[in-house]
């Protein structure tokens, strides 16, 4: 290429990925996880509602129980839905689908 030659700009690749048919919903119930202990407030009624202390949330990470109270807790108040949804960037429906897969 010469120096002075004009600047030609190359095309963008794209790369397709298929959707994932199912996602994770483990991963995805850690992620609203985040989202509700992001908040004090949020965080104190997610505890006093589902009766968890910090050490039973910690130790039941794993635990699909918990995992789906989280999604459970979010389906209950549908303003934390929507905006978990939002911030997560997926549908309220989706929430709703991983938490019944949980439970």
């Amino acid at each position: 290429m010469h120096l002075n030659a004009p600047y030609a700009p190359r095309k963008a690749l794209t790369i397709i990925r298929e959707p994932s048919s199912t996602p994770d919903v483990a991963a995805l119930a850690l992620q609203a996880l985040g989202w509700v202990l992001s908040d004090g407030d949020r965080a104190e009624r997610f505890l006093g509602l589902t009766g968890l202390t910090p050490d039973e949330l910690r130790a039941g990470l794993g635990d699909s129980s918990i995992l789906a109270a989280v999604l459970e807790f979010l389906a209950n108040h549908e303003a934390d839905l929507v905006n978990a949804a939002f911030a997560l960037d997926i549908s309220p429906e989706a929430l709703i689908a991983a938490q019944k897969e949980l439970s």
